[in-house]
């Protein structure tokens, strides 16, 4: 059942049978392999499951070209975190436990986990706000936050140093997806972003039309204050 939910404490609060990690494990399992026995490059998108994150772990032991990306929400957030929030922290893969949550920044930490991805699903108030909890459809907005969540539960808790959050977020996506980008040098793309990593600031008044995002009204570290596309500047905070 896609319901947006773990399979846990909070989903049987609630009534339902919520989506188990082993719906993910089995198949992060099953494209490890075949990673493994194809030589092929294989990525693990949105990992949710501190075992998924121990089989990408020994798969590459293993000498798998297997990637991972983990989003900002699933390495800030528990399925705790439905009771507070409701259907804006309904999202799939679901939030899981702290064990899990804690197991990916591990996984980020040693490499295992490679890059850092917004998993952005912008939807509207109406569409989030239904009464029937499981007629909502998952997901939040990611863009605007990701760099501030990534600086404020990673780097400021001394989990990752603001270079290895720069390589997760920008440098290796751009190496396993052979994008011309995520380096400043000369000649280069000139796409980036000016930002304050000990300013803070409280999310809210979005660029995007939609507001779908349980972070609404927290204070993060990480004010944006440019963005600049192809050496011109866009947006100015």
């Amino acid at each position: 059942q896609n319901n947006g939910i773990n399979h846990g404490t909070v989903s049987e609060k609630l009534g339902v049978y919520g989506s188990p990690s082993i719906a993910e494990e089995s198949l992060v399992a099953r494209d490890c392999l075949l990673a493994l026995r194809s030589g092929a490059d294989v990525v693990i998108q949105h990992i949710s499951s501190g075992v998924s994150v121990e089989m990408v772990r020994t798969f590459k032991a293993l000498g798998a070209k297997i990637h991972a990306e983990a989003t900002p929400h699933h390495f800030t957030l528990t399925e705790e975190a439905v009771n507070t929030y409701g259907t804006y922290a309904k999202m799939n893969p679901p939030l899981r436990t702290e064990a899990d949550r804690l197991a990916i920044i591990e996984g980020l930490q040693d490499g295992t986990i490679d890059c850092i991805a917004t998993d952005h699903a912008p939807h509207s108030t109406e569409e989030k706000n239904k009464d029937d909890f499981f007629a909502a459809p998952s997901g939040i907005i990611g863009l605007e936050t990701a760099l501030a969540l990534g600086i404020t539960q990673l780097v400021k808790p001394g989990h990752l140093t603001l270079m290895q959050l720069m390589e997760k977020m920008s440098l290796n996506p751009a190496r396993l997806y052979h994008l011309d980008g995520g380096t400043i040098a000369e000649g280069r793309p000139a796409d980036l972003v000016l930002f304050h990593p000990d300013e803070t600031f409280v999310c809210g008044n979005y660029q995007s039309k939609a507001e779908n995002t349980p972070f609404t009204g927290w204070e993060l570290y990480g004010k944006v204050h440019a963005t600049i596309c192809g050496g011109k500047i866009v947006w100015r905070g």
